[in-house]
């Protein structure tokens, strides 16, 4: 198994950045793929965006393609997501996830390793 921690959240202005990271420890982390997901108050756990355990590949939701970026330094254990030109519906708890293989995927039910979330808030 591997644990995660997510790191880098905070509240900031409509249109500004953050940049979220999930750390991982326990298992080589070269071995998954990740995932971001973000949840909303009363509302169910959405895709953000993914990357593969060699980051060859990446996929994002419409609402953040463009704005988003996801990517990974397997040296450090970690993943990252730039976040910019935030809007005030970005505003959620925010989850890393992550599963063994070389795929991601984009639906939350195929991970099995969650962190705790952190909160990002976005005053408008």
């Amino acid at each position: 198994q591997v644990q995660l921690v997510e790191s880098g959240g905070g509240l900031v202005q409509a249109g500004g950045s953050l940049r979220l990271s999930c750390a991982a420890s326990g298992r080589t982390f070269d071995l998954y793929a990740v995932g971001w997901f973000r949840q909303a108050p009363g509302k169910e756990r959405e895709f953000v965006a993914a990357i593969s355990r060699s980051s060859g590949s990446t996929s994002y939701a419409d609402s953040v393609k463009g704005r988003f970026t996801i990517s990974r330094d397997n040296a450090k254990n970690t993943v990252y997501l730039q976040m910019n030109s935030l809007h005030a519906e970005d505003t959620a708890v925010y989850y890393c996830a992550a599963r063994i293989g070389s795929s991601y995927y984009t639906a939350a039910n195929m991970y099995r390793n969650w962190g705790q979330g952190t909160q990002v808030t976005v005053s408008s």
